[in-house]
């Protein structure tokens, strides 16, 4: 596999941005650091959900300077990985001819459970922790071989 000589530059996608892309793109962020060139993107922009923001600050992690980005505006950029987050983002998700790996992590919604404020926490949480977990055993393995 190729890569960029520094940084590795990824590119998450989901539908909307609002949640699973946004909550990557700040996970990478911090986990790489200046190894990373992170970016997230949603078929349509939305807005970033609360609790995303939320979850995210219970490990340190600031997303809310983060705002939804529509995909077109990545299309014909390089990217090192591609990686839709949700089933219909990958459906619909165009082909990157200028990424070097193209990878699909299929994340539950947790905008899908419907519930308290503390369930809907629960679940963002769930998701978040899914997420730095993919992170953990599938990208930093390949930012330190990049290296």
């Amino acid at each position: 596999m190729a890569y960029s000589v520094s940084p590795v530059k990824v590119l998450f996608i989901c539908t909307h941005n609002s949640a699973r892309s946004q909550m990557a793109e700040g996970l990478l962020s911090s986990l790489g650091g200046d190894k990373v060139e992170v970016h997230s993107a949603g078929m349509v922009a939305t807005k970033v959900k609360p609790e995303a923001t939320q979850v995210m600050n219970e490990l340190g992690v600031d997303i809310e300077h983060q705002y939804s980005k529509v995909l077109d505006r990545f299309v014909n950029q390089r990217f090192d990985f591609v990686i839709t987050v949700c089933d219909r983002a990958n459906e619909s998700c165009p082909i990157f001819p200028n990424a070097d790996n193209r990878m699909h992590w299929s994340i539950e919604d947790p905008l899908s459970v419907e519930g308290s404020d503390e369930e809907m926490l629960t679940e963002f949480r769930k998701v978040r922790d899914e997420l730095k977990r993919r992170i953990e055993d599938e990208l930093l393995p390949y930012l330190t071989a990049a290296q």
